[in-house]
């Protein structure tokens, strides 16, 4: 049964580092492509790990396992926050088709905050 159960949890694993080696090539531009190989670090990877802590047990290699998921996934997803934080304070373009820009207020010094007490929707200040 763990036998089936760590196939199971290595097979997804394989899947999510595929999808995400194909959403580095097929994804418009830095931000797109940074989200899809952190999903594929942290959801691929984890995912072998974890299978390969079902398959050996609590020996050696499923305790580096079990160690090794939650520092990958914390280091994985900050690092990303950081090369996009700064890819986009360098000034790297977002793709034409982007809905969304939510770094802009922070980049030009202004920041939204809601204000419900008062019946605002939003208010805008200057960031000193």
């Amino acid at each position: 049964m763990n036998d089936i159960i760590a196939v199971i949890l290595l097979s997804i694993g394989v899947l999510f580092n595929l999808l995400g080696c194909i959403g580095l090539i097929r994804l418009p531009d830095v931000y797109n492509r940074l989200q899809s190989a952190t999903k594929c670090v942290t959801l691929g990877t984890c995912s072998i790990l974890l299978g390969l802590l079902v398959l050996y047990g609590f020996n050696d290699i499923g305790l580096k396992a079990l160690i090794s998921i939650p520092l990958l996934f914390f280091s994985a997803t900050v690092a990303a926050h950081a090369l996009v934080r700064g890819a986009y304070l360098s000034g790297v373009k977002l793709d034409e088709r982007t809905v969304v820009d939510h770094y802009k207020a922070v980049r030009d010094g202004v920041v939204q905050e809601s204000s419900e007490k008062e019946g605002r929707e939003e208010e805008l200040y200057e960031v000193s």
